[in-house]
């Protein structure tokens, strides 16, 4: 039974994988920007729920020799952006001014910024928009994590049902270095509703009430830590604090401290090799949503086993 799960599990999390790419791609855009809405050679993205379905492989860049391939869209195609305005994609939210990214320079720079460190550059490298084997691989092996340590509990569906979101959370950081509003918001709340249900069912291990605290908590830490230091904390790491600490507060306020810890101590480790192997200074932003992530992920693990 407990396999059975697990493999499922696994299964999940690599079907998560593989879906996530197209929108990870889609929203790795600066807040100004708006969706993207075209691969980089400016081929239209179409498919399912408005094009944001669907893997991250373009068809008309993989029609073969001699086929007439779907024409490019006009906007875009010379800087392979993609970035097109589309009706109803973008609010108020997401646009300049917003503070989703925090810090400061001013708000196209900052406005939803992720990461810490300086503001971000004005050139990036191109966001892929190709299949992953990596992306897949580590999300299969977070969900068979989770499952093996939390078992049947009614909180695993939880986690499994939350782990896709945070997934594209992180590789729209590591892109972009900005952790949008539609992600981060949602999260908190679709974080705090399951575990309210699976608090509901018997053989839960947690609790709901200390788990609301702990968003609470973990988002005031963060919200403090931003206004003393805006230039070394993203505002958008404060509103994914939120949903994070409803995760490890369900099992209790030691967890918490754990994952949060595990966090910065990630970050940490990530800067001090940059310094090393890249002679970065202290003015080079990071993407701190991943690690932020992959601390919780050890916090839910260790608490689901001490339960």
């Amino acid at each position: 039974m407990r396999l059975a799960l697990i493999a499922a599990a696994a299964l999940w999390g690599a079907a998560a994988g593989v879906f996530v790419l197209r929108p990870a791609y889609r929203m790795s855009v600066e807040p100004e920007d708006p969706w993207r809405d075209a691969c980089p050679a400016g081929h239209p993205i179409t498919g399912p729920v408005q094009g944001w379905l669907g893997t991250a492989r373009c068809t008309g860049c993989a029609v073969p020799p001699g086929s007439v391939p779907p024409a490019p869209v006009a906007a875009g195609a010379a800087t392979g952006s993609g970035a097109h305005e589309v009706p109803g994609e973008q609010g108020a939210a997401d646009r300049p001014g917003t503070n989703e990214r925090g810090g400061a320079g001013g708000p196209a720079a900052v406005a939803e910024r992720g990461g810490r460190g300086s503001p971000v550059a004005a050139v990036r490298e191109p966001v892929p928009y190709r299949p992953s084997s990596v992306v897949p691989v580590v999300a299969a092996l977070a969900c068979a994590a989770l499952a093996a340590a939390v078992g049947p509990r009614p909180e695993l569906a939880a986690w499994l049902l939350l782990a896709p979101v945070a997934v594209l959370l992180a590789l729209v950081d590591l892109n972009v270095q900005r952790l949008p509003d539609r992600l981060t918001l949602p999260l908190a709340a679709a974080a705090a509703v399951l575990l309210g249900g699976a608090a509901l069912l018997p053989g839960a291990g947690g609790s709901w009430p200390v788990a609301l605290l702990g968003g609470l908590v973990l988002g005031a830490a963060y919200l403090v830590l931003f206004l003393v230091n805006p230039n070394g904390m993203g505002f958008g790491d404060v509103k994914l604090a939120l949903s994070l600490g409803v995760a490890l507060g369900w099992y209790g306020w030691e967890v918490l401290f754990v994952g949060a810890f595990a966090g910065f101590l990630l970050g940490a480790f990530y800067g001090l090799g940059l310094v090393v192997l890249r002679g970065a200074g202290r003015g080079t932003a990071i993407p701190f949503g991943p690690f932020m992530i992959s601390g919780t992920l050890i916090g839910l693990l260790l608490g689901a086993l001490s339960v």
